[in-house]
């Protein structure tokens, strides 16, 4: 069994090897069962498991009435064999007799109707009565063991805002209000962010104020942004609630699991980020999409960001099927190491999966776990036994850090923006675009790093903006200076047209030419021509282009590829800005697939990026500290692949002097000495 330290009085996590986890429901199963299962984890080299995440009604069984025998007993037969324990906060999901008495905290959506128990996270964010009552249930969880020797870290709630981050009953009307007067100060200040003028939605009085429930036309799109701002900060205010309660009485490491991509849009986790002691996502293949391996790696890169560099935690993950797909498929041999090295690769320190033992009943049943319904003479469990050895013999990766010059600016609010309606085009999707540009580095083997508007770019050779509709000044103006410092940065359609407010960005004559970029891309967009659902545009370099078509302006940019056909033909479709002693380049429509990859390609060149040539399906990625290196080769083709290079192969144990073999469908790690 691999060895950690403690966490340390400053909160941070110290580690000592790659944590190797599970989520573990003994309330589920008899007592005697436990023995087993503990018995089992010590064989599986299990290092620390987390519990209690659902355990409220197990533990307040009524108002004020606890019951601790179990999870005493639990905690402690861990302890005893050496596991430790991600201690939940059990508040995740209110037990039914607080919604039969308070029926009030139940959430709203936004035509009226109110969602009922029997589910999970059936609360209003803003009910001051749920808060009542979970927080304090996590204080005297707090209290009991926060200084208990098995205790790890902490687990507050789980997977905050995956279904009821937007709730708009009247108690998150009234916290709406209080949000905007401490954003605005005045009625009038708001009234001039939100444009209302128009369409007469002049407010006089904060009291009229609603969140943006549903309407007979089109809604605001300044007041919907507002309140997507609003929920993750109601969200995150709840969430730091729990953390003081905690940090009153444990010194442990504090966090919660984000789900940074497809699952949860709701909340801004650039700004969720600074609060978490360590940085946990879960993350599950979603094989709903044409090449799930690609977000997978999009999700571990992003959530490295949200690290800023540092390792992180996968909290969650599954062995073999889910169980909320439309088809649940099960991992084929070879497919659970090749996803775990993917997370590991792109940051993280900890490996955990949902669940130990798989349920006999409930809405999860059918979903895997690490010791399946087939038990100990199984594909999975030889899987996991497989799985943990390898982790023990990449121990030495623990603590470095991954390596990047690329960058691809994400934006939870632009995300939000970009999916309002009465845009151009409802098949503009912000997320797409996202992964359309990372999909491009990838297939060029570069490693992408993940930042937020305003970050420091300094020490990125290259930097893609895709689809950034809303962007402050001060964050425009961080990009443009970082390209007349010397960067290169490629900029897609529908970006800079609006600032944080949801004003076009014009001045109020229209004299100006539109857009946040317009100076730092040499060219500005005069009229959007979007195309028809599944429509093309043909370019005169012979690309295609989809969703997206516009006029461009050209200032000082000079133009790489012009629209042949269309309203557009003849216009510019991409160009290219000197801007001071960098350039910027912008697409104006959705490339196909081969032809963004070639845009890259030639966008990295000049950048000075030099990607690994092992082709798209195979992943290189490489970590590494002030003395070693550790260069991840995860060849998810039908072929095998070679590497060059000297060390120890750390999956196999070999030395490599000159050549590292990877055959098709397998991971290989190599150790090399940069001293």
């Amino acid at each position: 069994m691999r060895r950690h330290e403690t966490a340390s009085a400053a909160h941070g996590w110290q580690r000592d090897g790659i944590l190797f986890g599970c989520d573990y429901n003994p309330e589920q199963w008899p007592v005697s069962v436990w023995h087993d299962d503990v018995a089992l984890m010590v064989q599986a080299g299990v290092d620390i498991v987390a519990i209690n995440i659902f355990g409220w009604a197990s533990i307040e069984p009524r108002p004020g009435e606890y019951d601790f025998d179990s999870l005493d007993a639990i905690i402690a037969l861990l302890h005893e064999n050496g596991i430790r324990v991600n201690l939940g906060t059990g508040t995740s999901s209110p037990p039914p007799w607080l919604s039969t008495r308070h029926p009030e905290i139940l959430p709203v959506m936004a035509d009226g109707t109110r969602r009922w128990p029997g589910g999970r996270q059936a609360w209003c964010p803003s009910s001051p009565v749920f808060r009542e009552h979970a927080l304090r249930l996590a204080s005297v969880v707090a209290e009991r063991y926060g200084s208990h020797p098995a205790v790890a870290l902490w687990h507050v709630s789980n997977e905050l805002g995956c279904h009821n981050a937007l709730c708009y009953c009247d108690v998150s009307a009234a916290s709406f209000r209080r949000w905007l007067e401490a954003r605005y100060d005045s009625i009038t200040r708001l009234n001039d962010a939100w444009g209302t003028t128009f369409w007469s939605q002049h407010y006089s009085d904060w009291s009229e104020i609603l969140p943006p429930r549903s309407t007979l036309s089109a809604g605001n799109p300044a007041q919907r942004l507002d309140f997507e701002r609003f929920s993750s900060e109601e969200l995150l205010g709840y969430y730091r609630e729990e953390l003081a309660v905690i940090r009153a009485a444990s010194t442990a490491p504090v966090t919660t699991n984000f789900m940074v991509t497809a699952h949860i849009r709701t909340q801004d986790y650039w700004r969720w980020a600074p609060e978490v002691d360590l940085i946990a996502n879960d993350h599950y293949v979603d094989y709903r999409l044409d090449r799930p391996e690609v977000e997978l790696s999009f999700s571990a890169d992003l959530t490295r960001g949200l690290a800023h560099g540092e390792p992180w935690m996968l909290m969650e993950t599954a062995t073999s099927a889910v169980s909320w797909q439309p088809h649940n498929i099960a991992k084929v041999p070879g497919e659970l190491v090749r996803t775990v090295a993917s997370h590991l690769a792109r940051g993280a320190d900890g490996i955990c999966f949902f669940q130990w033992r798989a349920s006999r009943q409930g809405a999860e049943k059918f979903h895997s776990a690490l010791l399946p319904h087939a038990g100990t003479d199984s594909k999975i469990w030889r899987e996991t036994l497989g799985l943990s050895a390898m982790l023990d013999r990449l121990a030495p990766v623990s603590g470095t850090r991954v390596d990047a010059r690329v960058a691809i600016m994400f934006s939870w609010e632009s995300r939000w923006s970009a999916s309002h309606e009465t845009h151009p085009s409802e098949d503009v999707s912000y997320l797409t675009e996202a992964h359309r540009a990372y999909s491009a580095l990838r297939s060029a083997g570069v490693t992408v790093d993940f930042v937020p508007p305003g970050a420091d770019l300094a020490g990125y050779s290259l930097v893609i903006v895709p689809t950034l509709y809303c962007v402050n000044d001060s964050d425009a103006r961080g990009l443009s200076d970082y390209v007349a410092g010397g960067g290169h940065a490629v900029v897609t359609f529908f970006s800079g047209l609006a600032d944080d407010e949801l004003r076009l960005r014009m001045d109020a004559t229209g004299a100006t030419p539109p857009g946040a970029f317009a100076e730092l891309l040499g060219a500005w967009t005069e009229e959007f021509f979007p195309l028809g659902q599944g429509g093309t545009a043909s370019l005169t370099d012979g690309a295609t282009g989809s969703i997206w078509t516009e006029i461009v302006r050209v200032t000082t940019a000079t133009v790489m590829t012009e629209f042949a056909d269309g309203q557009v033909a003849g216009h510019p479709a991409i160009t290219s800005n000197a801007f001071g002693d960098g350039r910027a380049i912008y697409v104006a429509t959705a490339l196909d697939d081969d032809s963004y990859e070639t845009l890259v390609a030639s966008a990295l060149a000049e950048a000075g990026v030099t990607g690994h040539t092992l082709g798209a399906d195979v992943e290189v990625v490489t970590r590494s500290n002030g003395t070693d290196r550790f260069v991840f080769v995860i060849n998810h083709s039908a072929s095998d692949v070679s590497l060059a290079g000297t060390g120890t192969e750390l999956t196999t144990g070999e030395s490599i002097d000159g050549i590292v073999a990877v055959p098709a469908g397998a991971v290989r790690v190599l150790r090399e000495s940069i001293r």
